[in-house]
């Protein structure tokens, strides 16, 4: 059936109490965003309250998944069933998603990994595996076989303009989809099929060659020549500037390589791994562990992105795992102040408003501000997933 509880690591006293209190205000907070919101999909809030698909793209928008996960591992945790009905209706609302799959892309992952694939691993739905099934067919289907890549998103001209692009866009692989390939390696091992593995190993490792500089530092967009594979140009993105270091994209790194190590055993994946934290947590270390939009961005304005410390610490808790006991300690801890410093400056632990953690940044170039520092779905799932793996109490959905 898969993975469930992670390991539990040894923490110091001071950070235990931490933990538990943390958990606890977890717990309440859930309960009371499970009730108000059920089977909505959320995206961010507007006066404390969250909408339902409020979200370019309605239901193909890449976070829709995400509830459902928080859904998944808060009944890991605590077995109610409130969680798992309200995980279920949602996921029968993202089904149709593989109806119409035209506007489906490579985050197809981050919506079928928490939501089916997560409801067949705890449960053993075979509907729910079917879907699951059915979108890693859609993922491997965006494979380039002359560039070895997944290709990122659809034909449009507004993407090309936004992300700083001067190539057509249909020659474009981004370092986010290295956390949506264990969707690949999940199929490979239920069917059998290693057609899916093949195409994961295959963009790992050109992701390793081309996105993950020498330094550790990645960048977020590299384009080919979509019928040769020749590199072409590394688009600017969501960072500030070409050759720039946008952190949530080095946080998907840190996570993601750390995972295809987990599924193919790869040294060479753990050891990427290794080099893109070893960077997040040098830059986070000068700046009180508070995650930047940006690594290589002026120093004013400072912007924040909290996500980015989230999912860095679900990586290097991912890391952990699979390190030595004296090298375990360096990941363990820095996971845990980065989790406490964005708790400590950007935390909502009022039961009445949706979201828990604030200080999400969606890109660095933001005119109006109103994506930069606030609440974002992710970021919750993120934080929740890294709490319960400090607690023992979380299941495994990557």
């Amino acid at each position: 059936m898969g993975m469930g509880n992670i390991n539990k690591p040894a923490l110091s006293l001071e950070n235990q109490a931490w933990l538990e209190q943390t958990y606890d205000k977890l717990v309440v907070k859930m309960k009371a965003e499970c009730a108000r919101i059920g089977t909505m999909i959320p995206y961010s809030t507007c006066d404390g309250k969250y909408h339902d698909l409020d979200v370019p793209g309605g239901i193909h928008f890449w976070t829709n998944g995400f509830w459902t996960g928080m859904l998944w591992q808060m009944y890991e945790a605590t077995g109610d069933e409130t969680y798992r009905k309200a995980a279920e209706g949602t996921e029968e609302r993202l089904a149709e998603i593989l109806v119409d799959f035209s506007n489906s892309d490579h985050d197809i992952g981050f919506l079928f990994l928490p939501s089916s694939v997560a409801n067949y691993r705890k449960t053993g739905n075979q509907e729910a595996r079917i879907r699951g099934l059915k979108a890693a067919q859609i993922l491997a289907g965006r494979y380039n076989p002359a560039g070895q890549f997944i290709r990122a998103w659809n034909d449009s001209e507004m993407m090309e303009k936004v992300m700083g692009g001067t190539v057509p866009i249909s020659g474009w692989m981004i370092i986010d989809c290295i956390i949506n390939i264990p969707l690949l390696y999940w199929a490979s091992k239920e069917t059998g099929d290693p057609r899916f593995t093949g195409i994961a190993l295959n963009h790992a490792r050109t992701a390793q060659q081309y996105i993950v500089r020498a330094d550790g530092s990645c960048n977020h967009i590299v384009a080919f020549d979509p019928d040769t594979g020749e590199f072409l140009d590394n688009p600017g993105g969501q960072g500030f500037e070409q050759g720039s270091s946008w952190s949530r994209g080095q946080s998907w790194a840190v996570y993601g390589f750390s995972l295809s190590y987990r599924h193919t055993g790869d040294v060479s994946f753990l050891d990427t791994a290794k080099k893109c934290a070893h960077y997040c947590i040098s830059n986070m270390a000068i700046t009180d562990w508070l995650p930047l939009v940006d690594y290589r961005a002026p120093l004013e304005p400072v912007k924040y992105d909290t996500t980015a410390g989230m999912i860095t610490a679900c990586g290097l808790l991912e890391l952990a795992e699979h390190v030595g006991e004296y090298e375990r300690r360096l990941y363990v801890e820095a996971a845990l102040r980065m989790l406490r410093a964005c708790d400590a400056r950007f935390a909502n632990w009022n039961p009445d408003e949706d979201s828990i953690m604030g200080g999400g940044t969606f890109f660095y170039h933001d005119p109006d501000g109103s994506n930069t520092e606030v609440p974002i779905i992710y970021g919750d799932y993120y934080f929740i997933e890294a709490i319960l793996r400090l607690k023992g109490k979380s299941l495994f959905l990557w």
